[in-house]
């Protein structure tokens, strides 16, 4: 198993050698291109990505056609559509590569078996959606009590990573601002 993964796992759980081998034994490497969709909408969510090289988005189309990015994830975070994951219904999002990409799928199809060979597992997912929550609380937080400008710099200061490899167009997306806005704020730093 990929180091990063079994140290991100040790993070939030006690583990054993077996157990990771077990852990590993559910997982499918899947290598994605720039552009390629692991999710369109309509589709069935089915898996569990980590992410172990490379950049994705996941975004709707509101109802002007513009696209509405509502997650980035890089290496060592898991991504998917939860609401198509656990509900069974058709997604209403699309998972994008922004870069090559590589990942471990870990299909729902194999979740509950993983969890009763490998009780921890609910735990570690359950300290996963816990943080994933705090982060969205986070972000409609931010939405609320700060201006536009004040947003961009929150999100340059606390997620360098982003601010350096995800276009600028997506990051005003991702802000609910325009690009040309963005374009104004960042010369006004210059």
């Amino acid at each position: 198993m990929d180091v990063n993964l079994i140290a991100y796992i040790k993070r939030y759980i006690v583990i054993s050698e077996t157990e990771i081998d077990t852990f590993q034994s559910y997982l499918k490497l899947k290598k994605i291109r720039k552009k390629e969709f692991l999710l369109k909408e309509g589709q069935l969510c089915k898996s569990r990505y980590f992410i172990l090289k490379g950049c994705i988005r996941l975004f709707y189309i509101d109802s002007k056609g513009n696209e509405q990015i509502i997650h980035f994830g890089i290496e060592n975070w898991w991504i998917t559509d939860y609401e198509s994951l656990i509900n069974n219904i058709p997604s209403i999002l699309y998972i994008q590569a922004i870069e090559d990409t590589e990942l471990l799928e870990l299909p729902e199809e194999s979740f509950d078996n993983l969890c009763n060979e490998v009780p921890q597992t609910e735990r570690l997912f359950r300290k996963i959606m816990e943080k994933t929550y705090i982060a969205i609380q986070k972000r409609i937080e931010y939405i609320y009590s700060l201006k536009g400008e004040e947003q961009f710099d929150l999100f340059v200061s606390t997620s360098p990573d982003f601010a350096q490899r995800v276009p600028q167009y997506m990051i005003a997306s991702y802000l609910g601002m325009s690009p040309e806005f963005i374009s104004k704020v960042k010369a006004k730093k210059k």
